[in-house]
């Protein structure tokens, strides 16, 4: 029998490609999953519009489905609300600093301001002792940064 829960399983399995510890549920971009007369309908925002991995997002929800045996899905990339990175699970931003990545903090602006992103927590040492060099990394979702106490160079996800 099929539930929301059983999918939601299914789907930890389904791990972000560009940074493979979390799962696409911590991630918050499964954004909706309804299962109406045995058909399991999965709604997915991307991170931000311009997003390069979410075709292959989309395309492996997609395998782990047919894998299980669920024949009867649609998987819709929606644009309809914005992606937050409030959408992160706990458990996710866990998986992002245990990765080497600040994971982001929670916010309740609509416009996030630089001085969020530039003071930031190192994920190896947990000191605030840190600068930002780059506001851009090497995604869009990314800033570079730098801390002072274990010289250590890292990369925080951007609060969004």
């Amino acid at each position: 029998m099929l539930s929301k829960k059983h999918i939601i399983d299914l789907l930890e399995d389904v791990k972000d490609p560009e940074i493979p510890v979390l799962s696409l549920v911590d991630l918050g971009v499964i954004t909706t999953i309804a299962i109406e007369n045995n058909k399991v309908i999965i709604e997915m925002t991307p991170t931000f519009v311009g997003c390069p991995a979410i075709d292959v997002m989309k395309e492996n929800v997609e395998h782990v489905l047919k894998k299980n045996g669920i024949e009867q899905y649609d998987v819709i990339i929606s644009f309809e609300k914005p992606w937050s990175s409030n959408l992160i699970t706990e458990k996710g931003k866990e998986a992002l600093k245990k990765f080497g990545l600040a994971p982001p903090p929670s916010h309740q602006n609509l416009i996030v301001d630089i001085d969020l992103i530039s003071h930031v927590k190192c994920p190896y040492c947990d000191s605030d002792n840190t600068e930002m060099k780059s506001l851009f990394g090497p995604t869009l979702c990314r800033s570079l940064h730098y801390c002072n106490n274990c010289q250590q160079a890292f990369e925080q996800f951007k609060p969004v």
